[in-house]
């Protein structure tokens, strides 16, 4: 049985043991949706996993399922930020450049030709309140650490100061993006090693320019 007054104060929020019981849940939902695929997992497969009762569930999630899909949705995308740590944040050298590679192949590789962010948007549906947002914002931040380690460069004096940093940017997203989708489709990572090698290669050229 779910306890209103202890998981959201007065005004209807939630409170911190409510946050950490939600975060439980999602985070468990998540491992199931990896494990059985967001088709054949089902909500008492997600209860037995979170040690979660149906009213908890729909506590947190009133909507049903599709409510706690789009919370998953929102983790998983969070997840593609933070296994790139803690090189994404630290983009401040050329080596930095290499390890984040790196950390960017492995992370696709070990995650094969199954895209858990990609099986939940079919599933709930990319017209479902919610999930285009997860989409830009997930790709606004992505871009935004990538322009912050180019801009850590050319404050170095390693870049020109003209470079487009924006046009890099979305380029190298692009191009990522673009060895992913070819990953899931035949489960080789040579596109995507490639397209990292090609976008780090062209911003050591426009170094070399600078000298």
């Amino acid at each position: 049985m779910v306890h209103s007054q202890e998981v959201r104060n007065v005004r209807g929020e939630l409170t911190a043991k409510g946050k950490a019981t939600r975060g439980r849940i999602v985070e468990g939902a998540a491992a199931v949706l990896r494990e059985k695929g967001v088709a054949s997992a089902t909500l008492d497969d997600i209860m037995v996993r979170t040690r979660s009762s149906k009213s908890q569930l729909f506590h947190y999630f009133p909507a049903g399922k599709d409510e706690l899909l789009v919370a998953v949705a929102r983790f998983e995308a969070e997840q593609v930020l933070e296994d790139q740590q803690p090189y994404l944040s630290r983009l401040d050298s050329w080596e930095a450049w290499s390890q984040w590679r790196d950390v960017v192949v492995k992370r696709y590789e070990d995650q094969g030709d199954q895209c858990p962010l990609g099986s939940l948007f079919l599933q709930i549906g990319r017209s479902t309140p919610g999930t285009r947002a997860i989409v830009v914002e997930l790709m606004r931040r992505w871009q935004e650490s990538l322009a912050a380690g180019i801009r850590a460069l050319q404050a170095s004096g390693s870049l020109p100061a003209d470079l487009d940093v924006d046009r890099r940017t979305a380029a190298l997203l692009a191009a990522i993006q673009g060895g992913v989708s070819i990953l899931l489709s035949t489960g080789r990572s040579t596109h995507l090693r490639a397209a990292l090698d090609q976008g780090i290669d062209d911003l050591r050229r426009a170094a070399r320019a600078t000298g």
